[in-house]
């Protein structure tokens, strides 16, 4: 592991792979040239990266830069009002590789939640209120396998519970949201998203609404899945800290385009935009003035 000699509030380390792009053979994933428009207005522009089978890919930028229009799009969850054009191109587990704009919506269906699913920002929006977890649970389950039985969804519903380190699951599965805590429920949503077994998590944002504690829980929870199930992970965060501790490749976007891209080594100790170096020396220190204002973002020449 490699200290990050960045100047942030508190100590973070990466935990990148080797100074070169971790991709071997064939990538699980790659985007090409996406464009997303909404009222003929361009929100992203000629995105294009990759992502290895167990790869942590860290998207980053301020709000607004488009990593969230992005990341729907590659479940092609956006509305029918965006447009969408360019190839985003999934290897599926028998080796054959699907053109996901190009799929019908029903080829496309069988993807999400299976292939690859998410973790949203504010589980309270992901999760029903009125329905009990152990049943939203087992729906994201039998979304794929309707004809499981009764005992057998019972049975994977409290596995994959336990695997997200709910307690007293038998107890719990009968809860309503909001008798458990926001680290809970995020919990609960990634036991959601990983009861199929997908091979691409999308995390959008996974940990900005929960506290520092639960932050660093539910980081450590999401690099132990990772590892136990041999995923690829699209990270998504405006923190560079958090990214710093869970990705081996971090890309920057800024305005709908990706402006930097390469090893979390190289981007957040040696970055080569002038965006992410600002992006990077607006982060607040331990050692900063407290009597000077905080380092805002350099907007000209950019």
């Amino acid at each position: 592991m490699l200290e990050l000699p960045i100047r942030y509030a508190r100590k973070v380390t990466l935990v990148g792979h080797n100074e070169a792009s971790p991709l071997l053979g064939t990538p699980l994933l790659s985007v090409r040239d996406l464009r997303i428009a909404f009222s003929q207005q361009e929100a992203v522009r000629g995105v294009s990266f990759d992502m290895a089978p167990g790869e942590t890919l860290g998207l980053v930028g301020e709000s607004g830069s488009g990593k969230s229009a992005t990341s729907l799009a590659l479940l092609r969850l956006l509305p029918p009002s965006a447009a969408v054009s360019g190839r985003i191109e999934l290897v599926r587990a028998d080796g054959v590789t699907d053109d996901l704009l190009g799929l019908p919506e029903e080829a496309m269906r069988r993807h999400r939640g299976r292939s690859m699913a998410m973790i949203f920002q504010e589980p309270m929006t992901a999760l029903n209120p009125v329905m009990k977890v152990g049943r939203q649970i087992a729906e994201a389950l039998l979304a794929h396998a309707p004809r499981t039985a009764r005992r057998e969804v019972r049975e994977r519903v409290l596995a994959a519970m336990r695997e997200v380190a709910l307690p007293d699951p038998e107890l719990r599965m009968n809860d309503y949201p909001h008798q458990f805590s926001g680290g809970q429920r995020q919990r609960i949503v990634i036991a959601m998203a990983l009861i199929n077994k997908p091979r691409l998590l999308i995390a959008d944002e996974p940990t900005t609404a929960l506290d520092v504690t639960v932050q660093a829980q539910i980081l450590a929870l999401l690099k132990q899945l990772k590892s136990e199930h041999e995923l690829s992970m699209l990270f998504i965060s405006h923190d560079l800290a958090v990214v710093a501790q869970v990705a081996d490749r971090v890309a920057v976007m800024r305005r709908g385009e990706i402006v930097e891209q390469g090893s979390a080594t190289q981007v957040l100790t040696r970055p080569q935009h002038p965006y992410t170096r600002s992006l990077l020396a607006s982060a607040p220190t331990m050692t900063t003035p407290r009597e000077l204002p905080l380092a805002t973002m350099v907007r000209s020449g950019i």
